[in-house]
């Protein structure tokens, strides 16, 4: 089986690519960028083969995937990171869902019978109201950011492309993940990393945070790379599914945990420039119904999500 992942540098592609890798006999094909940086697969990069495409190109996105003729896509490959999306709105759009039309295209041109599964956002949810929690994948959409909309855009464009022609996408509504390698701009590795400069002696015993009331539902991200596997071998086409751990924090009780784990005395500042245009104070998964088609569910507790992340940034030098 060949196996195709868009953004396999990224935090979620490779920890795919190295599940895949542990647990499916499969030939692993990853798209990379000629700038994109390759430090989170250098462990594995005998076991891949890598092709350079930039996906917003229709053309060259068409080639790669004629190249390889992929029995399943996981696409991946996004502007992932929300405040990005209110400073550069029109690259984040651009990228996230005409990236995809252009996977789109390239399979139905291809004839291809490839499953392909679209890793969409629970920041489609946006605004979601204390008697709509905990949220189903019926909720109403109503997204708070640029970034939300363009996921919105990417979900009902994988809708329409099934809809239409009977293409083989499954949706995934990935709610808020964090493990090692994630990137110090995403809250828990942000706090992380400054716990662990704090314990070099390289930083004030200072927290810089901003909205520490947000309630986020955190699935450890192996966990989550496992539902997406699964979401194509065992999730129905046309479907859009959950994938969370059906447990929310405020991001104040995150710190606590991570500051707890570490042992260390620290005082909290909050950082204005850390503060969101508007925020989504609330969002909390209801995985039910991807559990019956598939059977999953998260196995990873946070404190050894967190404890790992901690471990990776002392690791890192």
């Amino acid at each position: 089986m060949k196996v195709l992942i868009t953004g396999i540098t990224g935090f979620a592609g490779s920890h795919l690519a190295d599940y895949c890798i542990a647990n499916q006999d499969v030939d692993l094909y990853g798209i990379i960028r000629w700038r994109s940086r390759t430090e989170n697969i250098e462990h594995i990069w005998d076991k891949l083969d890598l092709l350079e495409c930039d996906l917003r190109d229709a053309s060259s996105t068409r080639q790669v995937i004629e190249d390889i003729m992929p029995d399943y896509i996981f696409h991946l490959a996004a502007q992932s990171f929300v405040p990005t999306s209110w400073s550069a709105p029109s690259e984040s759009l651009i990228t996230n869902i005409i990236g995809q039309l252009n996977i789109f295209e390239a399979v139905k041109k291809l004839d291809l019978k490839c499953r392909i599964q679209i890793a969409c956002s629970s920041e489609e949810y946006g605004m979601v109201y204390p008697d709509e929690v905990p949220i189903k994948e019926s909720s109403p959409l109503r997204p708070l950011s640029p970034y939300g909309v363009s996921k919105v855009g990417q979900d009902l464009l994988g809708y329409q492309y099934f809809m239409s022609y009977g293409m083989k996408v499954v949706r995934t509504r990935a709610f808020n993940h964090t493990g090692p390698r994630r990137g110090p701009v995403f809250v828990c590795s942000d706090f992380a990393k400054q716990i662990v400069d704090i314990e070099k002696g390289i930083r004030k015993p200072v927290m810089e945070v901003g909205n520490l009331d947000a309630r986020r539902d955190f699935t450890d991200v192996r966990d989550i790379v496992r539902a997406y596997w699964l979401s194509l071998e065992k999730g129905k086409p046309g479907s859009v599914y959950n994938i969370c751990s059906g447990t929310s924090y405020s991001i104040r009780e995150i710190l606590d945990k991570l500051v707890g784990i570490s042992g260390i005395d620290v005082d909290i500042k909050t950082d204005k420039g850390r503060l969101r245009p508007s925020d989504v104070p609330l969002l909390e998964g209801d995985y039910s119904l991807f559990h019956a088609d598939t059977g999953w569910k998260p196995e990873i507790p946070i404190d050894k999500t967190l404890s790992d992340l901690l471990d990776f940034w002392r690791d890192a030098g």
